[in-house]
C-alpha cells in the first residue's frame, strides 16, 4: 500500500556479494529506519527485552526496504524479491536483506512459509491486486501483514500454539487499519483495496465522492474483531508483550480517530496524536491481560 514517505529513503539494497556485511553491522541503520519512519512501532518496540529487540529492529528493516521498493515501483524491486525468493531455495545470501534473514532463521527458525508468503505479497503489490470479496482481502492482508506477526512472533517466543493465529489476526487487523487510513491517497494512486463486492453492497460506485459512512462502520467492525482476536494472543508470547499490545492499541486507534472525524467525511488520513500515543502506551502498564 502506497503511504506518504519522509525525506528518510529507506538504505537501498542492490549490493554486490562483496559489500554485504554480518548482520550485526546493519543495526544502526535499521534502528535510524524505525527511529524517522515509523514512529509508532519505533515507540512499541522501546518497550521491547533486550534480549530481543535489534532482531525485531532488523526484521522491520528488511520488510519495510521490500516494501518501499515496491510501493515506489523501483526498478529495483523485483530484484530484491527475487534475491530473497533465491535466498529461500539455495540459501545463498547476497543482499543486505538475506543476509539478516538467514542470521534470525538461523537463531529463531523464522518461519519459510510467512517469509514466502510476505513476498507473494509483494508480487501482488507490483501489479494490481485483484481484491473482489473479503475472502480475498483477508488472504491479501495476511500476504503482506499476517505473515509478518508469524514472524514477529517466531522472534519473540510462543509457549502456546494458539498465538500463532493470535499474531496473524494482529498483522491482518493492522493492514485493514491502513487500508482505511489510506483510502484517499490509495485512490489518488489509482488504487483501492477494499473487496468489490463489498463496496457494491454497500451501493458505492465512486469511493471519491459517495458517502462512506455504513461502508466504514462495518470495515471498522471487521478490523476490531481481529484486534480482539490479537490481543488474546498476547500473554501466549514469551517476550514482548506489553510491546506488541501497546503496538496493536495504537494502531486501532485509527479506527477511533476515522469514527471521531466522521467514518471518511473528512478526507484525508486519520492520525493518532502524540499525547493520545502516550496515554495508550501508559495504559499497557496496567492492563496485565494484554501486557504483562
Amino acid at each position: 500500500m502506497r503511504v506518504p514517505r519522509p525525506s528518510l529513503r529507506v538504505p537501498r539494497v542492490s549490493l554486490p556479494r562483496r559489500d554485504v556485511k554480518p548482520a550485526d553491522a546493519y543495526l544502526p541503520e535499521a534502528e535510524e529506519v524505525m527511529q524517522n519512519v515509523a514512529r509508532t512501532f519505533s515507540v512499541a518496540a522501546k518497550l521491547l527485552p533486550v534480549t530481543v529487540r535489534d532482531d525485531v529492529v532488523l526484521l522491520y528493516l528488511v520488510l519495510r526496504t521490500l516494501d518501499d521498493l515496491v510501493d515506489e515501483q523501483s526498478p529495483d524491486a523485483a530484484a530484491a524479491v527475487g534475491a530473497v525468493e533465491t535466498w529461500l531455495v539455495t540459501g545463498e545470501a547476497t543482499t543486505r536483506e538475506t543476509v539478516i534473514l538467514e542470521d534470525l532463521s538461523r537463531r529463531h527458525d523464522l518461519p519459510r512459509a510467512s517469509v514466502t508468503a510476505f513476498l507473494q505479497g509483494m508480487r501482488d503489490d507490483l501489479g494490481v491486486p485483484d481484491i473482489r470479496t473479503e475472502s480475498d482481502l483477508d488472504v491479501y492482508c495476511y500476504r503482506v501483514a499476517g505473515c509478518v506477526g508469524e514472524m514477529m512472533a517466531s522472534i519473540l517466543g510462543v509457549w502456546k500454539d494458539e498465538a500463532w493465529g493470535a499474531a496473524r489476526a494482529m498483522g491482518n487487523a493492522m493492514q485493514r487499519t491502513n487500508i482505511l487510513r489510506d483510502v484517499d491517497e490509495d485512490l489518488a494512486n489509482g488504487r483501492v483495496y477494499l473487496a468489490a463486492d463489498t463496496l457494491a453492497a454497500f451501493g458505492i460506485a465512486d469511493l471519491a465522492v459517495q458517502d462512506r459512512t455504513e461502508l466504514y462502520r462495518d470495515q471498522i467492525a471487521r478490523a476490531d474483531t481481529l484486534y480482539e482476536q490479537g490481543f488474546a494472543g498476547v500473554p501466549w508470547l514469551t517476550h514482548g508483550r506489553r510491546s506488541v499490545a501497546a503496538a496493536g492499541s495504537m494502531y486501532r486507534e485509527i479506527l477511533r480517530e476515522i469514527e471521531r472525524s466522521g467514518y471518511g467525511a473528512s478526507r484525508g488520513r486519520a492520525v493518532v496524536s502524540r499525547p493520545r500515543k502516550a496515554a495508550i502506551v501508559a495504559r499497557t502498564f496496567i492492563l496485565p491481560g494484554r501486557a504483562a
